[in-house]
């Protein structure tokens, strides 16, 4: 879901990136209370950030200009909120930009946008939300990772198809030709991330039970 270096024209990039920059600025803030309240975590911070690296570097190619990938989003948020997540999200797309040629600079806003805040805002409503109606926190696991993943992909689809609207069916009808073709690798990806999420949950519940009390997240409440 990466949009590659040079895809989007330049008047999409600024906006995207004016659109994104409030969230990173609100992120780096938050990042910068959570380590300060609870020094304690700042390992199981740098590990979240760790598995939104490695997910979202397991690329498959997709629509022309992009790509399909996990996001290791979801855990991230069920762990420190959604702006955290956004500034993790914006330092591994910012290093796979610079390092792996996934993605790009002048994209950076839009990618952010796309898997830095809405995936992650999605994933976090999710988790926060559905224990509260009665399911289960490993079913709001993967509810959060696989939804917030797909969540990622359909804002992807709509910034490529503004950015290459159809001749005959507009932005609309670009959106859903680009959603058909990233459904056929995104949707079994999402499922797997959403299913690898709750395993490592489980891990973190048993080997890491104190960092995640301190944080609330056994409660479904992110400090």
């Amino acid at each position: 879901m990466h949009i590659m270096e040079g895809y989007l024209p330049a008047s999409h990039c600024v906006a995207w990136g004016a659109v994104s920059a409030p969230f990173v600025v609100a992120g780096a803030m938050r990042v910068k209370k959570v380590v300060r309240e609870h020094p304690e975590v700042k390992l199981l911070l740098a590990a979240s950030g760790a598995y939104v690296f490695v997910l979202s570097a397991l690329k498959l190619p997709s629509v022309t200009g992009s790509c399909s990938h996990p996001t290791g989003t979801g855990l991230a948020a069920a762990l420190f909120g959604p702006t955290v997540t956004t500034v993790l999200s914006a330092i591994v797309l910012l290093f796979q930009a610079l390092l792996l040629a996934h993605g790009g600079i002048t994209t950076l806003g839009a990618n952010i946008f796309s898997m830095g805040i809405v995936g992650p805002f999605v994933a976090y409503g999710l988790y926060r939300g559905l224990p509260a109606v009665g399911l289960g926190v490993p079913a709001a696991i993967f509810a959060a990772a696989t939804l917030g993943d797909l969540s990622t992909y359909v804002v992807t689809s709509f910034q490529l198809a503004i950015a290459f609207p159809d001749p005959a069916g507009g932005i609309l009808g670009a959106a859903v030709k680009f959603l058909g073709v990233f459904a056929f690798t995104q949707v079994p990806l999402a499922i797997s991330e959403g299913l690898l999420t709750v395993i490592v949950w489980n891990l973190l519940g048993k080997y890491s039970r104190e960092e995640l009390s301190t944080l609330g997240a056994l409660q479904g409440r992110p400090a």
